[in-house]
């Protein structure tokens, strides 16, 4: 993701775009082990040239690599099929090992695989975390969300409902997933799916800047997603109806207050020039935006 993170100067993109959720979500739980640790080289054969043994040493080690990826590949999605299967049992079970297990044995494998994973209720919360991002995407890709006729600040407020109303759900258990994300050993990949979905919310909204803006943009941004969230579990309106209302009041008050960042700006940048010419274009600026 980071679409506009790419673009960015001092060695800001240290998440690359472009690459696929598939391969974002298998990279939390993939493992090393599942390769073998040498490949298979075979027994040079006298009758050969030398040309034709490295040849043919060269497709054995190619063929046995993909043989490798392949159960790689159908031990991850096995795993994926399991996480997505546990979120069933989270209502109930919590984001927990429990949950994991559930959903082991309602896909019919093992619950011994949940020890492959190293960070359990994490995982699950963060399995989470990029499937709710992957779907806020597919939904703006493909157009069901109406953002072209709004205004910035409704685009945002906007997009920040759908990526919360995913949670809807899990609402009474979101406490325990903010605490898990909380910890120590979780707060670096935390911190990279957030960072990610408030990059994916700029973009989508169409602000695509890649100046010193950038980052002030986002601070902002995510502040106001982290305390709507924190808003929204306490919330017992109907349908959530007064986070909308607190999500939308906030919004409002970061343009206002970018806007009289702005006009202060001008002021210290007419008083300094003198009065006249310069007063006359601070008010007419000030009156544009």
């Amino acid at each position: 993701m980071f679409r506009s993170v790419a673009r960015l100067p001092l060695g800001t993109a240290f998440f690359r775009r472009g690459v696929s959720h598939a391969s974002r979500r298998v990279s939390f739980f993939s493992s090393a082990t599942t390769q073998q640790a040498f490949p298979y080289f075979p027994l040079p054969n006298p009758s050969q040239s030398q040309a034709e043994q490295n040849v043919g040493a060269g497709n054995a080690e190619t063929s046995d690599r993909q043989k490798r990826n392949a159960k790689g590949g159908d031990y991850e999605n096995e795993q994926a099929r399991l996480l997505q299967a546990a979120l069933r049992h989270v209502l109930k079970l919590g984001w927990t090992e429990e949950a994991l297990i559930a959903g082991a044995r309602d896909i019919g494998v093992s619950p011994a695989i949940v020890g492959s994973f190293p960070r359990k209720e994490a995982i699950l919360v963060e399995y989470f975390m990029d499937e709710c991002l992957q779907r806020l995407i597919d939904k703006v890709d493909s157009g069901d969300l109406p953002l072209t006729n709004l205004i910035l600040s409704d685009r945002l407020a906007k997009l920040i409902r759908v990526r919360l109303e995913m949670q809807a759900p899990y609402i009474s258990k979101w406490p325990q997933a903010l605490s898990i994300q909380a910890q120590p050993m979780n707060l670096p990949t935390s911190f990279k799916q957030r960072a990610m979905l408030i990059d994916e919310i700029w973009h989508a909204a169409g602000e695509h800047s890649t100046d010193m803006d950038w980052y002030v943009k986002r601070t902002v941004l995510g502040g106001l997603y982290s305390t709507t969230e924190l808003y929204m579990i306490t919330d017992r309106s109907p349908e959530f109806l007064d986070t909308w209302t607190f999500l939308n009041r906030r919004i409002k008050d970061a343009f206002e207050f970018q806007k009289t960042f702005r006009e202060a700006s001008y002021l210290v940048e007419a008083v300094g020039a003198g009065v006249g010419s310069s007063l006359q274009g601070f008010v007419q600026r000030v009156f544009q935006r």
